[in-house]
């Protein structure tokens, strides 16, 4: 019988927030079990298991996020909605490295199409990139290299990897611009360039 009190919504919060304390490894049935003051069984009547529990957080994380990135992005086009996307991902992978790195789990594909999160990231990454004329399958290859450049460089920042004089934030605004013109300059699929 579930314990009153707990909900799947309540432990994948509090997932969450023991994410950003102990990092994403420190999330754990038995961390996030403690943390209510009940038994590790208590939990499977809420989730199945250590996955599912890890799934339904990758999720919420990647609400949060891209509810951050429409609100930056929300009313702009081309390098602007770019920079704002790009800004609004860099500062919550910042402010929530534990919940960031718990985000970046592979999620299997019947998951993926009924998540509300992932469509709303696909529909906000996709209008951003529409300044740009991409379609398919440029437009993946794009949504590709933006991903993989703002994650790297957010996991090298977040771990002080930069260590060179050379000021941090003026790298990222570059990086943006280098971005810019790949976008703009785009060798397409079918041969044209941007």
């Amino acid at each position: 019988m579930p314990r009153a009190g707990l909900t799947v919504d309540r432990l994948v919060v509090a997932a969450a927030e023991l994410a950003d304390e102990a990092g994403a490894e420190g999330v754990t049935i038995s961390a996030l079990a403690r943390r209510f003051g009940v038994k590790d069984a208590s939990l499977y009547s809420h989730v199945k298991n250590l996955r599912d529990l890890r799934v339904r957080l990758a999720l919420f994380v990647g609400g949060e996020m891209i509810d951050r990135i429409a609100v930056a992005v929300a009313g702009l086009a081309g390098k602007d909605a770019l920079t704002a996307f790009a800004d609004a991902y860099r500062a919550y992978a910042l402010q929530h490295p534990g919940r960031y790195a718990a985000g970046q789990i592979r999620i299997d594909q019947d998951i993926a199409v009924d998540s509300d999160a992932l469509r709303r990231t696909a529909e906000i990454t996709h209008g951003m990139l529409r300044a740009y004329g991409l379609d398919e399958p440029d437009l993946t290859d794009a949504v590709r290299l933006l991903r993989s450049t703002f994650h790297g460089y957010c996991a090298l920042e977040a771990g002080g990897s930069f260590g060179a004089p050379r000021d941090v934030q003026r790298s990222w605004e570059k990086a943006i611009d280098a971005l810019h013109m790949a976008l703009t300059h785009w060798p397409r699929e079918d041969g044209r360039s941007g």
